[in-house]
Parts: structure tokens; sequence; C-alpha cells
């Protein structure tokens, strides 16, 4: 067990359990962020996913950086971990595996190939499965056995049946709670059985950073950034995200959003042009008035949002 302090910056009842290095699956260990900020009461219920084998679920808006804060913790952990995005295209065989022809020896042979799922039981590794309030019910019903604590995971295409290596964890991130989306802000998540649900050991929720924490990691990111005018971008990224949450807008300012303005403005030299180009120009136009009032609030000037004539 190591310090949480040591790895994390603070204290934590969760102790942190590491994996040794140097072993086949490194390359699968996200790359650590020596910058990057961890919310207390999130990571301690990260760890508690690890060290203790519980299914967890970070459930947040999106932006707030739910799968980057589980990738930083298994990356400091030095525990492997892989990613599967459930969008509407992943599918049973995606997860579990399917008969593929490949040649050996001259010959065309039908084999088994080992999907997603049972290739992490069998090694050890974490799997995230992101939007999970997005993903199809048959999906999502693959998963259910083996979210139970001890379960195991059967094969049927191979009459096999897998017990999870004893560093097999699973994670999830979603936008709800599966109770669905009554405020129109997330099209295309689904109610989630609440079976499945319950099977989610811990849940816990991701907000957006404090202005000091978020403006430590922009200027981290773009060191030559001037802090009174970084605190006057997460200003306007804050509004935008009130906007958001409100019903205003249908698009957010992220951290990584109000990153990619500092570095525009160090690469533009003016800070209307930067907030355009990175910002301005992915919004929709009908919008662009409500940003500019977001604008004028912080920075007392006019912004033009009207699209130009090569628009």
């Amino acid at each position: 067990m190591t310090s949480t302090h040591q790895l994390f910056g603070f204290a934590s009842p969760v102790a942190a359990q590491m994996l040794p290095a140097g072993g086949a699956l490194d390359e699968h260990v996200p790359a650590v962020d020596d910058v990057y900020r961890f919310d207390p009461d999130v990571t301690a219920a990260i760890l508690a996913g690890f060290t203790h084998d519980r299914r967890v679920l970070v459930q947040g808006a999106h932006g707030t950086g739910k799968s980057t804060h589980l990738e930083q913790v298994a990356a400091r952990l030095n525990w492997p971990m892989v990613r599967v995005n459930l969008d509407g295209h992943i599918t049973r065989m995606d997860l579990v595996g399917r008969d593929a022809v490949v040649v050996r020896d001259g010959m065309q042979v039908t084999e088994f190939q080992q999907g997603v799922l049972p290739w992490a039981i069998e090694n050890g590794v974490a799997l995230v499965f992101d939007e999970l309030d997005a993903a199809r019910p048959d999906v999502l019903f693959v998963i259910q056995r083996i979210l139970e604590r001890e379960g195991k995971f059967t094969l049927l295409d191979q009459n096999r049946v897998l017990t999870p290596h004893p560093n097999f964890r699973i994670f999830a991130t979603a936008n709800t709670v599966g109770l669905g989306d009554l405020t129109g802000l997330y099209h295309g998540t689904n109610v989630l059985n609440q079976a499945q649900v319950d099977r989610w050991n811990i849940v816990t929720r991701l907000d957006y950073l404090t202005a000091d924490f978020e403006a430590a990691i922009v200027t981290a990111r773009v060191p030559s950034a001037d802090r009174t005018l970084v605190d006057q971008m997460i200003a306007v990224a804050a509004m935008t995200r009130a906007g958001f949450a409100a019903g205003d807008v249908s698009t957010v300012m992220s951290p990584r959003t109000v990153i990619g303005w500092a570095d525009a403005v160090e690469i533009f030299g003016d800070i209307k042009q930067a907030f355009e180009l990175s910002f301005l120009n992915k919004t929709d136009e009908s919008e662009r008035s409500i940003f500019g009032e977001y604008w004028q609030r912080v920075f007392a000037t006019e912004l033009d949002t009207e699209p130009t004539a090569s628009q």
C-alpha cells in the first residue's frame, strides 16, 4: 500500500494499491499527467474500486474529465486500463468475441477471436465503459453477471467459464445515473435497467473544477499565459456551464476548451480571435448572442457574434 498523499496530494481513508512495474501489459498503463489535479472525494471512490474490487460508476456533465480522472488514478497505480466507448455501434460480439476466418499453414480455418471483455478478465486489466447510459440494452446485459463480486463470465461460444484475474476491475462513466435525461441536454442517453444500476457498488459525481484548480491547470499547460486573463477565461467558461445546465445554450466550455483558448492566445496574440477559433465557431449561430453576453459581462467589451459573409 502507498500513501495517497504521495500519489495524489491529499490524505484519504482509502489506501492506494500499486501493481509491480515491468509487465507485458505496460503499454496499457496510462501515461502520468504531472499537472493533473484530483478531486479528493472522486479519487477516494475510484481508489475503493481499485483497492477493494468494487464496481464504480463516475457520473457528471460532459467535459468534467470523468474518463481522464480514472486514467490518471490508474496511471499512478501503474494499473493497465482499457477504455471502451459504448456508442451505438458497439455490439455483443465486440465485447465477447466472434468466429473469424484466418489462414494457418496455407489453409483457411475458422477460429474464435477473443473480445475485449474476456481478454481483460483473464489478464487483470481495469476496463472502463465510457458513456454507459448510451449503450444498447443487449450490450449491457453482457456485463450483468460480471458486475457482481466474484462474478464469473461464461463464453457460450466455447463452453468456457472465465474466473476473473485478481487485478480485473470494472469502471464506467455516464452523463446520467440511468434514470433518463429530463433536461434534453443529453440526447441519446437511455433509461438503464435498475438491476444493472444496482450492481454498481459505488456511484460518485464529478463536477467541474473550482476556479483556482482550473486556473492552476491552465497555467501549467500554458506557462506563458497571463493569470489575470486566465481567470477571466474561466469566468466565461463558468457562465457557459451554468447556461448549459439551465438549457440556455447547447455548447459548453470544458477545461480542455479553456486550455485550447489560452494556447490560441499565445499563437494568434488576440484574445477575441482566439475565442472565436477555439470555441465560438463550434457553437450554434442562434446562440452566439448569448455567448456575446457572457463575454461582455467579463471583458466589458462587445463581441462580434454575427457570422461573416464567407461563413
